[in-house]
């Protein structure tokens, strides 16, 4: 909890608290909005970025800390701003829903399997950016050039899919309350590899940092 504070206070990045809004484009009529969550994942590397500036790896390890919880503590920090990303979504969610919505012809409608999109996409960036930017925490963009390629590849095959699969076309891509079942257990599986994709990443990610020579 110590490490999640230390990050709020000294790493956040303007842009975190920016980003949340941007859950308000789920109200654009035609949006694809999975890119409400590539919004959050840029602000999560300019939270990196900003961390290299202010060297604030050098800083963290004078601290009573291991390289694991500073690790830890950083991708705890990112989660909680991805979960309320999510958060956020759901809420805008609802209130398109509550004052009318028309079919999104530009990737999943408006609707609880967003809520499981949201949370697939996250796992899928924290996958890929956070082993390879503690592999070098000198270079976020570079983590971040190959995680946000996965993210729009990911969009791009999921807007397709609401036009040539049928599972998603005709079930997570109808209009809330229809097939709630389905859809509700489509986005506890997305939340149960969101954990464990998040898990994995932090495993990864510690071992590559604690290779990494800080002196050099």
């Amino acid at each position: 909890m110590k490490m999640l504070m230390k990050e709020w206070k000294l790493c956040m990045h303007p842009t975190g608290y920016i980003m949340l809004l941007a859950a308000a484009l789920v109200l654009v009529p035609g949006y694809p909005y999975g890119v409400t969550c590539f919004y959050m994942a840029l602000a999560i590397y300019f939270i990196c970025l900003t961390a290299r500036e202010n060297h604030d790896a050098a800083y963290t390890l004078t601290l009573p800390v291991t390289r694991r919880d500073a690790v830890h503590g950083r991708i705890l920090f990112c989660t909680v701003l991805e979960v309320l990303q999510t958060v956020c979504i759901g809420v805008f969610v609802l209130l398109k829903n509550a004052i009318g919505t028309q079919p999104n012809p530009a990737g999943l409608d408006a609707g609880l399997a967003l809520i499981g999109e949201a949370l697939l996409l996250f796992a899928l960036f924290n996958m890929i950016y956070f082993p390879l930017y503690y592999k070098d925490i000198s270079k976020p963009g570079k983590a971040f050039l190959f995680a946000s390629a996965a993210v729009f590849l990911w969009i791009i095959l999921e807007i397709a899919a609401t036009y040539t699969v049928p599972f998603v076309r005709f079930t997570l891509d109808r209009p809330d309350p229809e097939y709630m079942q389905e859809k509700g257990l489509f986005t506890l599986g997305a939340a149960a590899l969101f954990a464990a994709g998040t898990y994995m990443a932090e495993t990864r990610s510690v071992k590559a940092f604690e290779a990494v020579d800080l002196s050099l």
